[in-house]
């Protein structure tokens, strides 16, 4: 995999979230600001993945405002007492104490997972460390179809959104698929994951997604809408479902068997995309603590995009 060039190391927060339910999402309107990618408030708590805690901290609902550096309400303590205003992990305690932990070839996954079937509308990406086995970034957008009339596009996110209480939000800061790649684009390059003018590959970093659909079928759909070619950095990925058979020897179908495998409760709301992705995050926090090596499961063609060459034998198909 091509690296790129030497990386200057990231800031590192070493943030720890408590543990999330179902749930539904009840947010008041924002005024819309200017975007910042940067966390600025850690909420800790006291529980872990390896050993049962007698003390938590109460589970609060994520602000989506706020992931999307829109949150206008982080001086109100009615808010922050509601909201969560983290996309962290639970951390493993002692982590460097874990004996089944491996040298990992890469530094960074970046943790996807799109929502929509028609277009996309909602692109979640969360940044997870390879060391710390945790998630120290994330970037997150809702997105606005562009080939859609509106009142077809209403109708599409009362199905989607409205069930799980978040459709205002989305309505509220929805910015077309474009515009979302051209922020995306900034987001990576600030943190030294990716350069454009040196190839446009990820710098020892790579997508991890469950399943091949978001990067194989529904990002070059995407891209085609939108009128633009497959950005490079999207060449290659991680399909968890892939490592997961080729490390536990069990063939697990989706996020939600891998889950059950694990023996982990699902996390907020499924099909949510922010929660999805830090759901999958977890089994991937998970798996790397049993030992797994997580390695590139496929690769476009660089003068096709269309074709895709898997390079784990054994695969969920």
């Amino acid at each position: 995999m091509a690296t790129g060039f030497c990386r200057v190391p990231l800031l590192r927060r070493f943030l720890v979230s408590p543990p999330v339910l179902p749930f539904s999402y009840s947010l008041q309107p924002s005024r819309k600001i200017s975007i910042s990618a940067s966390l600025s408030t850690t909420e800790e708590s006291t529980s872990s993945l390896i050993q049962p805690t007698t003390s938590r901290t109460r589970w609060k609902p994520t602000c989506l405002y706020f992931t999307q550096g829109k949150c206008t309400k982080m001086d109100d303590p009615m808010h922050i007492d509601k909201f969560n205003h983290s996309c962290s992990l639970e951390l493993m305690q002692n982590v460097a104490g874990l004996k089944n932990l491996r040298q990992q070839e890469l530094e960074y996954f970046l943790v996807l997972d799109l929502e929509g079937k028609v277009e996309i509308l909602e692109f979640p990406v969360l940044l997870f460390d390879a060391k710390t086995m945790d998630v120290v970034e994330f970037f997150h957008r809702f997105v606005r179809p562009t080939k859609m009339h509106e009142d077809r596009i209403n109708e599409y996110i009362e199905g989607k959104y409205g069930k799980l209480g978040v459709d205002r939000v989305w309505h509220d800061t929805a910015i077309p698929f474009g515009e979302v790649i051209e922020q995306f684009e900034v987001w990576l390059g600030e943190r030294q994951l990716w350069r454009n003018e040196l190839g446009g590959c990820l710098n020892k970093a790579a997508f991890v997604t469950c399943g091949n659909w978001d990067l194989k079928t529904k990002v070059p759909q995407q891209c085609k809408v939108a009128g633009m070619t497959v950005p490079p950095y999207f060449m290659e990925w991680i399909n968890l479902k892939d490592v997961f058979l080729n490390f536990y020897k069990r063939r697990a179908k989706g996020m939600l068997s891998m889950m059950r495998e694990l023996q982990m409760p699902l996390l907020g709301s499924h099909h949510l995309g922010i929660d999805d992705a830090k759901n999958i995050a977890r089994v991937l926090q998970h798996m790397l603590s049993d030992g797994a090596l997580v390695q590139i499961t496929a690769r476009r063609n660089p003068h096709s995009s269309e074709k895709v060459e898997f390079l784990f034998e054994d695969r969920i198909v």
